[in-house]
């Protein structure tokens, strides 16, 4: 990737409220407490008619010997190895600290064009205290800003443009978005790292490890989509901290911009409730969905155990039995790639087109032998079928008496659409119109 721009520096200077600032968007958790952020997460930055990637990165502590400080260590120094250019946070209340210095000295070691930024630079002293930072020994021009109330930040975005190959453009706008949701240490980071063959993602064997969505582009074996990783979402009544709480509406959030939700399965556990409502969500925001069963290596296994703990699960999503179930084990790399084909598959289900005149000669027949039932003596007909323009597959069909159409009747009528036009994966929506 390239034109890639790394917000750095230690814990609580405001990197995350810049982040969101840039790209216009509270995507990044800002907390007062440190260490909020842990994996880099990635915008796209629109400014003065250009575009750039900009990384929001955990605060950088040297020496922990906290497992998440160190995991976060490494996370920061792979968005510097990836950046086009560092901007490297600092905090003008505080000056400069240990943990400054500490990271000017690995910045200094990698080579790459730095600005300072001097955050909370909110009234004229504290401007001017900005000018401390030069005693860090860095070749980079500072610049004061405030991340909360934006001042200084269009002068900041003018300068990373001088930076940056201002020829190319990230083309993310039209490829297929998929996610990958479930409960937490079901195995979400691990399925993201092994498909990309990098430690993209902080894996950890506690439960929570991902706080933020993480969207990653997939460019390999002649496909390309966009592929994000959540945080686990857990019943509210576990959602103690405020910081999970967000995590969770983060998570809500992914599968909302999302195409396709790979909704990921712990075997060990079985489908549960919070699995269900993740395929409500996407039911109700007419998303793609498939079911990944992941650990399948840990289970037991017998002549028919796949074919039964399928039955399992689909009893428990009738009547979604269009959903796709795929059996992986992620560090077995057993069956990953299959179900990010069948993640794509229901994809091309959701942006499917059936012409007009297959429709009707199709689903005409289909009415014809089985009419919907008289209501007080009225009898309906269905004269014509169309499919409208949307974002999912919605189908309009034009009657008498449209008012007089009942559920079992729709469920009919979408079954013979599956049977005939397929649609695995999608949710389908049928819409009766008086003609």
């Amino acid at each position: 990737m390239s034109n890639i721009v790394a917000i750095v520096g230690r814990p609580n200077v405001g990197k995350s409220t810049l982040f969101n600032r840039f790209i216009e968007k509270k995507k990044a958790i800002t907390d007062d407490q440190s260490g909020v952020t842990r994996d880099r997460h990635y915008g796209l930055v629109e400014w003065t008619g250009h575009q750039f990637t900009t990384i929001d990165t955990g605060g950088y502590v040297k020496g922990s010997e906290d497992k998440f400080e160190s995991e976060i260590r490494k996370q920061v120094e792979i968005a510097i190895e990836e950046s086009t250019v560092i901007l490297f946070m600092v905090d003008c209340k505080s000056g400069i600290t240990s943990l400054d210095q500490d990271f000017a000295n690995v910045i200094r070691t990698m080579g790459k064009p730095v600005i300072i930024v001097a955050n909370k630079a909110d009234n004229p002293d504290l401007l001017l205290a900005a000018n401390e930072f030069y005693n860090l020994g860095l070749d980079a021009e500072i610049f004061p800003v405030s991340s909360t109330s934006g001042s200084g930040t269009g002068e900041l975005l003018d300068k990373v443009l001088t930076f940056l190959d201002l020829e190319e453009k990230e083309p993310e706008e039209n490829l297929p978005r998929i996610s990958i949701l479930g409960r937490p240490n079901a195995g979400k980071s691990s399925f993201l790292n092994a498909l990309l063959g990098t430690e993209r993602s902080i894996v950890t064997d506690e439960a929570g490890t991902t706080r933020d969505t993480i969207n990653t582009r997939y460019n390999l074996f002649g496909k390309d989509f966009i592929i994000t990783d959540t945080a686990g979402v857990r019943k509210k009544a576990k959602v103690r901290e405020d910081i999970e709480f967000y995590s969770v509406l983060r998570a809500i959030h992914a599968l909302q911009d999302s195409d396709v939700c790979i909704i990921m399965v712990d075997a060990t556990r079985g489908l549960e409730a919070q699995d269900l409502n993740l395929l409500g969500l996407t039911k109700r925001y007419n998303k793609g969905a498939m079911i990944m069963v992941n650990k399948w290596d840990l289970i037991e296994k017998e002549s028919n155990t796949a074919r039964d703990f399928e039955k399992k699960i689909r009893d428990k999503i009738a009547p979604m039995d269009y959903i796709p179930i795929v059996f992986t084990s992620v560090p077995e790399k057993q069956r990953i790639f299959k179900a990010i084909e069948k993640a794509q598959e229901v994809y091309n289900n959701l942006t499917k087109r059936i012409s007009t005149s297959q429709l009707n000669d199709v689903m005409l027949k289909e009415i014809e032998a089985y009419p919907p039932p008289a209501v007080k003596g009225k009898y309906i007909r269905i004269k014509y079928i169309t499919q409208l323009h949307a974002n999912s597959p919605v189908f309009a069909f034009f009657c008498n008496l449209p008012q007089y159409i009942k559920e079992p009747y729709t469920r009919y009528l979408e079954n013979k659409m599956r049977k005939h036009f397929g649609f695995e994966g999608t949710h389908l929506r049928l819409f009766f119109r008086k003609k």
